[in-house]
């Protein structure tokens, strides 16, 4: 099943795409979408073309921060009906909480966990792309950042925020955007905040206004069901560089056993080594062309307990070692800095 993306992803590419000098009807049509497609927010497109469109814009502009610079210009309405239900949540950690189970109506291929680390909480967020996504990621961060100072105000303050891959060449726009620390060639994509205020209270919450936002949606005709593959995929890709991709770990967080995880699979002739196997091979080739992440970090971050472990799994996957293929493909791969900050 092909995944899907609200056409609001694309929310403001059009002003960001001009402001550049960059002819959006043209760029949304060599992506095979049309430009009246992008104004009907609730219409569905392949998150795929999305991210390839963002890609090639950044390229083409020679801006780095297109997908935040598109954030930026984001509010909480462009959730859609969803957007209603979450204003009204009691807690940003409610909001997170309900965001998380609305995912499958607004992005397929987005997958975000919240995962409390003593004092701090730690925002994961992924995209479930076979294609190198940087804009998206950023988009997709860049959102979550926003909804937090839309429902805190100044109240909002993150410790940091960490993006799996290198630093754009001017950080200008970056910095002025996200006011914390931020860190590139990190571990994870996502932020972290202070546990205490995801707990504060939101003195716009009224839970009549929520309780009526959710019947709305439960009403809504949803003829796509969600995959559990899907789903674990989604849990794989957020729990393996911090080593949890466990079945158990992953069975826990989508609520059901480790028995009912399994008999789901067996239906869809799955397993769960299979699609562990499936994220490493996904995720393998960005980790490895990042030079700045040494072989015995990606080794960790695709949950191999050993470098030699590692070595003999992508050995396996595509035909030489890790080191091979790093030296192979460094010199098409090098990132050239572009023209505009």
């Amino acid at each position: 099943m092909t995944a899907l993306v609200r056409a609001a992803a694309l929310t403001n590419f059009s002003e960001v795409a001009q402001e550049l000098g960059h002819d959006p009807a043209a760029a949304l049509r060599k992506a095979g979408l049309r430009a009246a497609l992008i104004r009907q927010p609730d219409q569905l497109i392949e998150a795929e073309r999305v991210a390839r469109l963002l890609e090639d814009a950044a390229h083409s502009t020679g801006c780095e921060s297109f997908g935040l610079r598109v954030a930026a210009r984001r509010q909480l309405s462009n959730f859609g009906i969803v957007s209603l239900l979450l204003m009204h949540q009691p807690t940003l950690r409610q909001v997170l909480l309900t965001l998380i189970e609305h995912l499958h109506l607004l992005n397929e291929q987005l997958a975000i966990q919240v995962e409390d680390v003593g004092k701090l909480v730690i925002l994961r967020e992924e995209l479930l792309v076979a294609i190198e996504a940087r804009q998206s990621i950023e988009l997709a961060i860049g959102v979550l950042y926003r909804m937090g100072e839309a429902l805190l105000g100044e109240r909002w303050q993150p410790v940091g925020v960490s993006f799996t891959h290198e630093a754009p060449a001017s950080l200008g726009f970056h910095r002025g955007f996200f006011k914390c620390r931020i860190e590139f060639d990190g571990s994870f994509n996502g932020l972290v905040c202070r546990a205490a205020d995801l707990d504060v209270a939101n003195p716009a919450a009224d839970p009549v206004l929520a309780d009526y936002a959710r019947k709305m949606i439960e009403a809504l005709p949803d003829d796509r069901q969600r995959a559990i593959d899907q789903e674990v995929r989604k849990a794989i890709y957020l729990m393996l560089p911090a080593g949890r991709a466990t079945c158990k770990s992953v069975a826990q967080g989508l609520g059901m056993s480790v028995r009912t995880l399994q008999r789901e699979l067996d239906g869809k002739s799955l397993n769960f080594k299979q699609l562990i196997n499936e994220v490493r091979h996904e995720l393998a080739p960005r980790y490895v062309a990042n030079n700045r992440h040494s072989l015995g970090e990606v080794a960790a971050m695709l949950g191999y307990g050993s470098h030699s472990a590692f070595t003999r799994w992508f050995g396996i996957q595509f035909g030489c070692s890790p080191e091979a293929w790093r030296g192979g493909q460094s010199g098409v791969r090098k990132r050239k800095p572009l023209a505009r900050p």
